[in-house]
């Protein structure tokens, strides 16, 4: 089942333009299995860059600060279009994260001064958010800061932080009244990581790879100008991040692009004879999770009617962060089961080999690390049990 939509003719004019815009200009040398930890720093920029020179890399800002100033309607198609065509996204904690908390909460100074650099590319950004003991449990959090003069001094610890090791700044969320209410106690600040006091460790992940990290501040001097809003509200621009991250983690166009994988794997590999695609049982748990992604994207376009419209979708992004992560997770499931034995084995695992071929068919040999992977979907960004908390609370009255 694949969910038709009909743009107005300039719409589709722009769909078409957007198809062609990355068909000419999409490096071929980012087409690897998992970009995440395939790619160098430079490497990752590339198509970040050439977004940039075009002025099409941040679909979903103002003009005045540097967005395209195209429609919702065209900025859905050019999320959906990206996503189909396997396009690696630019930097979400710089460009979807803290821009947008920068453009919004932030004085004129701080965004002459971020922004820019955020567009460029000059600045990668880096999330300091979770710690442990306060990972859905945010507001717990216990990375302390103290106002000296014209400085805060931070102590703590963050931890999970994604592609920290290539980070240039971090955007911190600090306790800074403890004895406030936890969530009324909490700042938003920017931090230099190359300011004396920090510490960078990696977190090995159980398939070999370096995405994750743990920081360390000790007496780290962070100058109160990087104070974003004001002190002890920081809980406030955190709710308004985590509503764009969870609204883009619907994924609909990631989803239908690995739907259409794991079909093309089911219909090569056979059970009893047969293609696995005409199994009755695997079959059903194809459609019924094609139904799923359909009615995801029935919900998505309700949303983009309504942003398009003027309407506040209420708690939608937790609605779509849901249903989203778990059509992606099933998905990724099934293509691993479709996979069998030959995605068992883990690349790391092959290197330590004798530099033999990786028996079994091409897609199989990071079956079990984009497996992996999507785990952790239901949990980042607030996970699935915390946004049905907010959807109990905010639609049904709970």
């Amino acid at each position: 089942m694949t969910v038709s939509v009909t743009f107005a003719p300039h719409d589709e004019a722009f769909r078409q333009d957007v198809r062609s815009f990355i068909a000419e200009n999409y490096p071929a040398e980012l087409r690897v299995a998992n970009p995440e930890t395939d790619l160098t720093k430079e490497q990752s920029l590339l198509w970040h860059r050439i977004l940039f020179r075009a002025g099409r890399l941040a679909p979903h800002w103002p003009k005045e600060y540097g967005g395209p100033g195209w429609t919702t309607v065209q900025q859905y198609i050019w999320d959906q279009e990206t996503a189909l065509a396997g396009t690696l996204p630019p930097l979400a904690f710089s460009v979807t994260m803290v821009g947008p908390v920068i453009y919004t909460f932030g004085n004129a100074v701080q965004k002459a001064r971020f922004l820019p650099r955020i567009l460029s590319g000059d600045d990668w950004w880096c999330q300091g958010y979770s710690e442990r003991e306060a990972g859905s449990d945010l507001a717990s959090l216990k990375c302390k800061a103290v106002r000296d003069g014209d400085h805060y001094i931070v102590n703590g610890h963050k931890i999970w932080t994604t592609l920290a090791q290539h980070a240039d700044w971090i955007f911190c969320l600090v306790r800074t009244d403890v004895s406030a209410k936890p969530q009324r106690g909490i700042s938003f600040l920017l931090i230099d990581m190359t300011t004396p006091g920090i510490t960078v460790r990696p977190i090995i992940t159980i398939d070999g790879s370096h995405e994750i990290n743990e920081i360390f501040f000790e007496d780290v001097r962070v100058p109160a100008e990087n104070l974003i809003g004001e002190e002890n509200k920081g809980w406030d621009y955190a709710k308004f991040l985590l509503g764009n991250e969870r609204t883009s983690m619907a994924g609909t166009g990631h989803a239908r692009r690995a739907l259409a994988e794991l079909k093309s794997v089911a219909a090569q590999e056979r059970a009893g004879g047969a293609p696995l695609l005409a199994d009755a049982d695997f079959a059903r748990q194809v459609a019924r999770t094609e139904i799923d992604l359909a009615a995801l994207e029935f919900t998505e376009l309700r949303m983009i009617s309504a942003l398009s419209a003027g309407r506040d979708p209420g708690a939608g992004a937790s609605l779509l962060k849901i249903r989203g992560t778990e059509v992606r997770q099933r998905i990724a499931e099934l293509t691993h089961r479709a996979i069998g034995s030959y995605g068992m084995v883990l690349r790391h695992e092959l290197a330590l080999g004798h530099n033999e071929p990786a028996p079994g068919p091409d897609y199989g040999h990071t079956a079990t690390e984009r497996y992996l992977n999507t785990r952790k979907l239901s949990i980042y960004g607030g996970s699935n049990e915390i946004q049905r908390n907010i959807i109990a609370k905010a639609v049904l009255g709970l």
